[in-house]
């Protein structure tokens, strides 16, 4: 049986991100592996064992260009107007908070976010369907 336990994405300002995903998603470093030319960055919190790599490699100082098959990245929270609030005040324009229903039935509540290397991030109301 396979056991997902890291997503990886390549950013730029290493210290934006950083500030972005702790900040808002609370995944702080849990460990760093440094080579000459690039470094991986191992997000995570308490909340899942699931990690978050960040890729930095340190020649590049342009924008990564995510092509037509990135899709987003989800997150799920137990207040996610808390959440969206905070990401207003600190001027990162998340798009407005969203119900998806299929019918009469709630599907999610949520809203995306883009981290400061423009990949998005959804941050998904928990329920039944999303823990």
């Amino acid at each position: 049986m396979a056991k997902m336990i890291h997503s990886m994405i390549r950013v730029v300002n290493e210290s934006k991100s950083l500030q972005f995903y702790q900040t808002i998603l609370n995944l702080t470093e849990k460990r760093r592996i440094t080579f000459d030319s690039f470094c991986l960055i191992y997000l995570g919190n308490d909340e899942s064992d699931f990690e978050l790599e960040l890729t930095v490699n340190f020649d590049t100082k342009c924008a990564y260009e995510h092509g037509n098959g990135y899709g987003h990245l989800a997150v799920s929270a137990e207040n996610i107007e808390r959440i969206h609030q905070k990401a207003c005040n600190l001027g990162y324009q998340p798009k407005d908070i969203k119900s998806f229903y299929n019918g009469d039935e709630l599907v999610a509540k949520f809203f995306f976010i883009n981290d400061p290397d423009g990949y998005a991030i959804e941050v998904i109301e928990r329920s039944d369907t999303f823990s």
